[in-house]
């Protein structure tokens, strides 16, 4: 079974998102900050990171350094979920290693596009 670890403050989108991939058959875990994914990252090695970009403590910038940083998680694919839509976030996400930038508000269809792009 396909490994998914959400990365978002917002504990509603962190739910729903969590169901709607359940439903398709993924197992997921959400962390709630990016200490707390981090840490998840390297307990359960998703195949798959989706991260937000603005929460305190920690921007998805910062959670997606450390992540690069760790040869034993390094290459999993991260993907942002964010409400940056500005081509400068885009941008510097990207640079840092991102697999792909999504920006809210996305579609289950989208979403569900981009997460299977990133696991076959």
């Amino acid at each position: 079974m396909t490994k998914l670890l959400i990365i978002e403050d917002e504990a509603g989108i962190r739910m729903t998102l969590s169901l709607m991939l359940k439903a398709e058959g993924f197992e997921v875990t959400a962390a709630e900050n990016g200490r707390v994914g981090i840490e998840a990252a390297r307990a359960k090695n998703p195949d798959l990171i989706l991260c937000d970009l603005s929460m305190p403590e920690m921007s998805g910038f910062e959670v997606l350094e450390e992540l690069r940083r760790d040869p034993a998680i390094a290459a999993i694919p991260f993907v942002f979920l964010t409400a940056h839509a500005d081509s400068g976030n885009r941008r510097r996400g990207m640079d840092l290693g991102a697999d792909d930038y999504l920006t809210k508000p996305f579609t289950r269809d989208e979403l569900l596009k981009v997460v299977k792009a990133r696991i076959t």
